[in-house]
């Protein structure tokens, strides 16, 4: 046996040996002898040269990673819906029976009785990796579903996840990768640097670029999904079974089910056992067991119809009110933010709470000192529910700002909310403005944090936006910390910037009440940035989901003189919008507006909607009186009023089912 031949014999043996004692806990050699062997390969390469890429001695981390870069994942990787209680599940439950029998109604062949399969909800970082002939390509984060950010260096690091696998097919295959609670309390012990959480511990993990320190973390993962594949798996279960033939770490758990009643019943087991495991979970997945099935039901714009989790109770705890501070965000808004005595939520320590204004305080009589109920559902940070005793000696009252804590601008009142009407120069706005502009889904200038933005207003003097568009070379390579690197890299993203979606602009200029996906309508109806700084209120409210109030906001908005000048500036420095046009299957609506309300039976909303644009038909969220029709399903409200009172025409009953099959017919 030449030494090649011997060095691949040893990297078999070792990743047997990985896999038993690190996935299958079930060590089949000393520790002694484990070392030696693995010694010998090491020894064996650096004598040789061929190190080849499956090899163990690739996973054990060193390498310092310059800056992440994006990974467009092959297949949409889609969020799970979220039950918050028993009736959330049981409807769900129900929709997905009636999902079900409006198929078998249609269709020859008919899908069986509803079987679910339960498994663990992991509190940790989603991880997506790729294989091609065997070998592990490529491994990222979630991201947005669509794009995520490159981590292979880093997960090759846990050795639950296998370099090489039999299957020679392209697979994306799904895990959750979790430091396990044992780790971190070892990490703190033989550590400066203290970890408060394992949930952050994992993700920050994963998101190191020195991958040294993502291996002294000890990560494990699970894995429970392939999202992409020429296999054909017959049940959910099947594809756990295969995952774990292929030498997946896949967690023991999952339990097979048929009614409402088992699966309450083992919810109720579940909770009170995932207190005992070294893992942080806070809920169960649940999903149809029957592939045909789920092929069937589909998915929403964002979640599988065919699964659900279903998220614990939120945990409550008592601690004390140690003082309240004020932020300012990029819209103005002065919040207070509660400092706790810190807390621990089963392994995660916490202190700091939400209050949402100075209302909020008044409405809960908390005070600094004040014992409060706090819940942690699965957010870092909690919510203050209400104190504990509204008599309690030894407390002060919280004092409502006059000034902005920044800037000093004397505050203005709104409804609720408490404002620094100072945009232009107080400089927690212009920071945070600047790094929502600059965010992934805004304009995804690479490099611009919240860090370096403060960084260059405070050496740079920057104090608009536009004014980005205009650092130089010169400008940056003299700051602290931007090499020439640093400095092209940045500059390079932001000349890459000026290439942008409509909708990424829209967000990125940050108009009130309008987050990503309303964005993206108003791109969508309106077509140009130029017809959509024209477009009345009424026009805006056509638009699906924006209603009067944020209709004016977007007038408003544009026709302030200040944010117009900087805009009309903002476009000047070379930013080129990418404006489309929305395709059609026919043209038999075009020209009619249409309304959606109630629920419709075996049919989505975003189902009907997208057969009406399909069709040239046009959707929008409220009725007036540009609405030709209103598509009514049962349980309807104020909406079928001011359809009747505006003398709408209404289809429901038999003329809507009639309607939507002649759609469906083309």
């Amino acid at each position: 046996m030449d030494k090649k031949e011997y060095i691949n014999e040893l990297i078999e043996k070792i990743e047997e040996l990985n896999y038993h004692y690190y996935t299958l806990d079930q060590p089949l050699v000393s520790d002694a002898e484990y070392d030696a062997l693995y010694q010998e390969l090491k020894d064996l390469e650096e004598e040789t040269g061929f190190v080849a890429e499956s090899s163990p001695t690739q996973q054990v981390g060193g390498e310092i990673l310059e800056k992440f870069q994006k990974h467009y994942h092959i297949s949409r990787l889609y969020s799970q819906d979220k039950a918050q209680s028993q009736d959330d599940l049981k409807s769900w439950m129900e929709r997905a029976e009636r999902l079900k029998n409006a198929y078998n109604e249609t269709h020859d062949d008919k899908l069986d009785s509803i079987e679910y399969i339960m498994e663990y909800k992991f509190d940790g970082l989603t991880v997506n990796l790729t294989y091609e002939d065997g070998k592990l390509k490529n491994a990222a984060t979630r991201g947005n579903g669509i794009v995520g950010e490159e981590i292979s260096a880093q997960v090759k690091t846990i050795r639950t996840v296998p370099l090489e696998i039999k299957e020679q097919s392209t697979l994306e295959i799904q895990g959750e990768a979790l430091m396990p609670l044992s780790e971190l309390a070892r990490y703190n012990k033989e550590n400066d640097l203290q970890l408060k959480n394992a949930r952050n511990a994992a993700a920050g993990a994963l998101r190191n670029l020195d991958t040294n320190e993502t291996r002294k973390r000890n990560l494990t993962a699970y894995f429970y999904n392939i999202s992409t594949t020429n296999l054909d798996f017959k049940t959910e279960e099947e594809m756990l079974i295969f995952l774990k033939d292929q030498g997946f770490n896949v967690h023991p758990y999952h339990k097979k089910v048929t009614t409402y009643e088992e699966i309450v019943a083992e919810l109720d087991r579940i909770d009170e056992e995932r207190k005992t495991l070294d893992i942080l979970t806070d809920g169960v997945v649940i999903k149809i067991n029957d592939k045909k099935t789920q092929n069937a039901l589909g998915y929403t714009n964002k979640f599988p119809r065919w699964s659900i989790a279903f998220k614990f109770e939120a945990e409550e705890y008592t601690t004390t009110l140690l003082d309240v501070v004020w932020n300012v965000g990029r819209t103005g808004k002065v919040t207070p933010s509660a400092i706790l005595e810190p807390v621990d939520f089963s392994g995660v320590t916490v202190s700091r709470a939400t209050l949402n204004n100075y209302d909020d305080i008044e409405r809960k009589k908390v005070k600094i000192g004040s014992k409060v109920f706090i819940r942690r559902s699965n957010d870092v940070i909690p919510e203050i529910l209400g104190v504990v005793d509204e008599n309690q000696e030894g407390t002060t009252e919280i004092i409502k700002p006059t000034h902005c804590p920044f800037c000093d601008t004397e505050l203005i009142e709104g409804n609720v909310h408490i404002i620094c009407p100072n945009s232009l120069s107080c400089t927690p706005q212009l920071l945070a403005r600047m790094e929502h502009f600059a965010s992934r889904n805004a304009m995804d200038i690479e490099g611009l944090s919240e860090k370096t933005i403060s960084q260059l207003m405070d050496e740079l003097d920057i104090k608009e936006i536009y004014d980005l568009y205009d650092l130089s070379y010169d400008d940056l390579i003299k700051l602290d910390r931007f090499g020439e690197k640093k400095t092209n890299n940045l500059l390079n993203a932001i000349e890459a910037s000026k290439d942008a979606d409509l909708s990424n602009f829209i967000y990125a200029i940050g108009i009130p009440n309008v987050g990503e996906r309303t964005a993206r309508d108003l791109a969508n109806r309106f077509k140009t940035f130029d017809n959509l700084r024209k477009a009345t209120a009424d026009d805006l409210v056509d638009v699906e989901d924006i209603g009067e109030i944020t209709a004016l906001n977007i007038v408003d908005f544009f026709e302030d003189e200040t944010i117009a000048e900087s805009i009309d500036i903002l476009l000047s420095k070379g930013i080129s919008l990418n404006e489309g046009t929305d395709q059609t299957e026919s043209d038999k609506l075009d020209g009619k507006t249409f309304v959606i309300t109630g629920t419709i039976d075996n049919y989505k909303r975003d189902d009907v909607k997208k057969l009406i644009e399909a069709n040239g038909g046009k959707v929008t969220g409220s009725v007036s009186k540009n609405t030709d029709v209103l598509i009514c399903g049962v349980d309807a409200g104020s909406k079928l009023d001011k359809a009747k009172n505006l003398g709408i025409e209404i289809y429901e009953d038999e003329r809507l089912y009639e309607f939507l099959s002649e759609l469906e017919g083309n």
